[in-house]
């Protein structure tokens, strides 16, 4: 026997203002969408009936009231701007809690950043894999257009060139870039520290103001731990030794974390851990509050969540987890303003949450590490382990099967060996000098960065297009674009050239207030009618008119 849903004893009454109620089968999914409008479920006796005026009297206790109906469940209004924490965005200067990620090798461009800037959101320039010259004209670039308006820079953890990490942070100190996303570090560096803490001070009331903020992109509890806690003792030492700071910058640093806010990174594209978001986001909200109470700092900390998030359902549930704010990347990167080529946009268009793959990364591949990718249409990630396979197994290029030797230079390099590392040692010439030196005495790291250099130009050619190169793009994603892809499938947005930073993010905004609003309603026994709290994507035009409707 079927059960029915048991009828709700209601929670208060409604009484009319200047219209009646409507019946819920034909009113209540619009309802639910006018989001600057509260939304009335009402007991009409014989059936159910929306308001989104008039007055209610909440609570079991309320007498009945005159001319008026139960009240069986409430929603207020719930604006985009409203989603995420309200700390989090008053001190980064935002009106939503959505931040635009980084992507490296500048696929978070310049235009992307300075969209999401005034569309009152918050872009990170994608500066991993840059030269430091390439970063500097991104930062003029940004500094000259975006005026008072939010925007940050990306630090990439350079495990294998600390020299480049300190060359970029000496650039957005000289440039007094003040936001910074830390990510892939698996430890503190001194670079980092020395950027946090450069320059803090306390101003005349004895507030301690630290002017360069990072916010830590982080999955593991342990990295974690340490952006949540003041900067080590003996890093600030050595800062102190070195003239780096002061001491009296090195004993404010005590009160302060090296970062307020934290981005857990569940199951994203390129580095990843693969996490949950589910188990991942309450785990750091608990760390959040240990090492609050723990340090007791003036400022509260903050944590967003980045990594699937590509719908209204999936932001809604972030926002009601608790997250401070939502981050998207893999999404950005089919947009118009991606720092991308229009071959990498559109087979991102086409991808299914099926179609990525884990395959080794470039900048880490001695130690094993790999980057989330697209697997639909390129031969990347089975190249990119083939070459690790024979890395692990040989000492030497040579040593490598004479068959097997030519299938890599005939379809992975289309070059020969020593051609390969004549451009490898130019280039590494260039950015890195020591890595030369080690790989003329130790022959298996010769052999490394040749196999690095393929993976490191794979992103390149993606990037720039290259279609002699298809096979080989290496496109970092994860499955959040294929959800995105089946959400927008039917509409105006399933093309890549319709896909614009601010259309893609209000739709996902607009969409979690619609969701959030029909769960609430649900939370207190509604009924809602099929597809009601679905949200299809709009044109900006119509999200403007419908969220800016007054309240009435």
């Amino acid at each position: 026997m079927e059960t029915q849903p048991q009828k709700n004893s209601g929670s208060g009454w409604w009484t009319p203002a200047d219209s009646a109620p409507e019946p819920a089968d034909q009113a209540l999914g619009p309802a639910i969408m006018r989001v600057n409008k509260p939304v009335f479920v009402l007991d009409l006796e014989d059936k159910t009936g929306v308001s989104q005026d008039g007055f209610i009297i909440i609570g079991k206790n309320a007498h009945e009231a005159p001319n008026g109906y139960r009240l069986t469940a409430y929603a207020p209004p719930l604006h985009p701007k409203d989603l995420g924490d309200p700390h989090f965005k008053k001190i980064h200067g935002l009106q939503y809690a959505y931040i635009a990620g980084a992507m490296a090798n500048g696929i978070a461009s310049v235009q992307m950043v300075q969209e999401a800037g005034r569309s009152g959101m918050l872009g990170f320039f994608g500066a991993g894999g840059l030269t430091i010259d390439q970063i500097e004209s991104a930062i003029v670039s940004l500094k000259q257009k975006m005026g008072g308006l939010p925007f940050g820079f990306n630090l990439i953890h350079s495990l294998n060139d600390p020299d480049l990490e300190s060359a970029t942070i000496d650039l957005y100190l000289k440039h007094e870039v003040r936001l910074v996303s830390a990510a892939a570090f698996m430890r503190l560096t001194l670079p980092l520290v020395y950027y946090r803490i450069k320059g803090i001070h306390k101003n005349s009331s004895g507030r301690i103001i630290c002017p360069n903020k990072v916010i830590a992109k982080v999955s593991r509890v342990e990295v974690a731990k340490r952006f949540f806690s003041p900067p080590p003792e003996k890093i600030l030492r050595q800062l102190v030794d070195k003239n780096m700071i002061t001491t009296e910058e090195a004993s404010l640093a005590t009160s302060v974390p090296v970062a307020e806010t934290m981005t857990a990174e569940a199951d994203s594209g390129g580095h990843t851990d693969n996490r949950p978001a589910l188990s991942l986001l309450p785990t750091m909200l608990a760390l959040r509050d240990e090492m609050a109470k723990q340090y007791n700092y003036q400022s509260p900390l903050s944590v967003g969540l980045g990594g699937g998030i590509a719908t209204p359902e999936s932001a809604a549930a972030a926002f009601a987890m608790g997250a401070a704010y939502i981050l998207t990347g893999s999404v950005n990167q089919s947009c118009i303003e991606a720092g991308t080529s229009e071959e990498v946009r559109s087979m991102l268009a086409e991808a299914s949450q099926a179609d990525v793959i884990m395959a080794p990364a470039a900048d880490m591949f001695e130690m094993g590490v790999k980057v989330q990718v697209l697997k639909r249409g390129t031969m990347f990630s089975v190249r990119a382990s083939k070459l690790y396979d024979l890395y692990s197994r040989y000492n030497r290029y040579e040593d490598i099967p004479e068959k097997e030797r030519s299938t890599l230079e005939n379809k992975f390099f289309k070059n020969s060996f020593e051609k390969e590392w004549s451009s490898t040692k130019a280039f590494f010439t260039e950015r890195d000098p020591k890595q030369i030196t080690r790989a003329e005495a130790d022959q298996k790291h010769k052999m490394a960065l040749v196999f690095r250099s393929y993976l490191g130009r794979s992103s390149m050619w993606a990037v720039t297009g290259n279609t002699s190169r298809k096979i080989d793009f290496q496109i970092w994603c994860g499955p959040a674009i294929g959800a995105f892809n089946e959400w927008v499938k039917g509409s105006f947005l399933e093309k890549p050239e319709n896909r614009s930073i601010k259309t893609v993010a209000m739709n996902i905004l607009l969409g979690a207030s619609v969701a959030t609003r029909a769960s609430w309603l649900r939370n207190q026994g509604a009924v809602l009618p099929e597809g009601t709290g679905r949200f299809s994507p709009m044109e900006l035009t119509d999200i403007d008119k419908l969220i800016e409707q007054h309240n009435g």
